[in-house]
């Protein structure tokens, strides 16, 4: 148990119309550190963090006994208070930048904007702040990167200006949902250091959303691993290796590699325990 949580989720449930239950009484909480969400498509996770943004569709209704983030029940914020929560004290990184960013603005408006939305600072304080913001995360150039449109940007420079607009006004918590499923490997592991570093030296918390687990255990402090919308394992990210669950051990076996070409992939079991760890 954490002794300051920023996130306490308890018994949180989804449900879609006709009573169909997607995610179903799960429970964990997410302090200053990296903690990753696991588990294949479909299982639920992504919905679970657009849960915890408030981000979901009117058709899925939502049930928790605790949502909290820094103290504030999530469950009852008003639209207005939804706004002003988002991207100021949670952020959320999404897969593809070439989706989440406005292709008709330049990238300099779109921070800017960002900022406006959270902060009353002059003209000048907002591009000294936007210009650190970009050097922050790794982009060289800041002046020719805030006038350049998103079509004009590479995968891994879509991906860090995503991370400048969510990290522009200092959150505390950062929901990161595949960020880097857009990207070659190469340019993962340079996304996810920088994630890293970035959320270590402002001491955050950190929620990402994946299905790789070898990936998680180079990144990642804690794991919750969810299958078919229940939470089935908690756990070390440097235990996942060794898990004893049927359901993580299949999803730690079936990355592809070169010591597997040519071999049938395991597939998870439909019919493991699903009794919540």
């Amino acid at each position: 148990m954490l002794d300051t949580p920023l996130l306490s989720v308890e018994n949180l449930s989804i449900r879609a119309a006709g009573a169909h239950t997607i995610v179903d009484a799960i429970s964990f909480q997410v302090g200053t550190e990296r903690v990753a969400l696991v588990g294949e498509s479909g299982s639920g996770k992504s919905l679970t963090a657009r849960a915890v943004m408030g981000l979901l569709p009117s058709s899925l209704s939502v049930s928790a006994e605790r949502l909290e983030f820094d103290g504030l029940d999530l469950r009852h914020l008003t639209p207005r208070q939804w706004t002003s929560l988002r991207g100021s004290a949670i952020a959320l990184v999404l897969q593809d930048p070439r989706h989440a960013l406005n292709p008709v603005l330049n990238v300099g408006r779109q921070i800017d904007e960002a900022i406006r939305l959270h902060r009353k600072m002059s003209a000048a304080e907002r591009r000294d702040r936007i210009f650190d913001m970009l050097e922050a995360v790794g982009l060289a150039e800041p002046q020719r990167v805030i006038n350049a449109y998103p079509h004009q940007l590479s995968g891994g420079m879509g991906q860090r200006v995503m991370l400048a607009i969510m990290l522009i006004n200092g959150p505390r918590l950062l929901i990161a949902d595949e960020p880097t499923s857009a990207l070659d490997a190469a340019l993962r592991d340079q996304v996810l250091e920088l994630m890293t570093r970035l959320v270590e030296t402002r001491r955050m918390g950190m929620l990402l959303i994946s299905h790789d687990l070898q990936q998680v255990t180079r990144y990642c402090q804690r794991a919750l691993v969810m299958y078919q919308g229940r939470l089935v394992e908690e756990c070390a990210a440097t235990a996942l290796a060794g898990s004893n669950h049927a359901y993580t051990r299949a999803l730690w076996s079936c990355r592809p590699s070169g010591s597997t070409y040519r071999t049938r992939l395991p597939v998870p079991e439909r019919n493991v325990d699903t009794g919540q760890a």
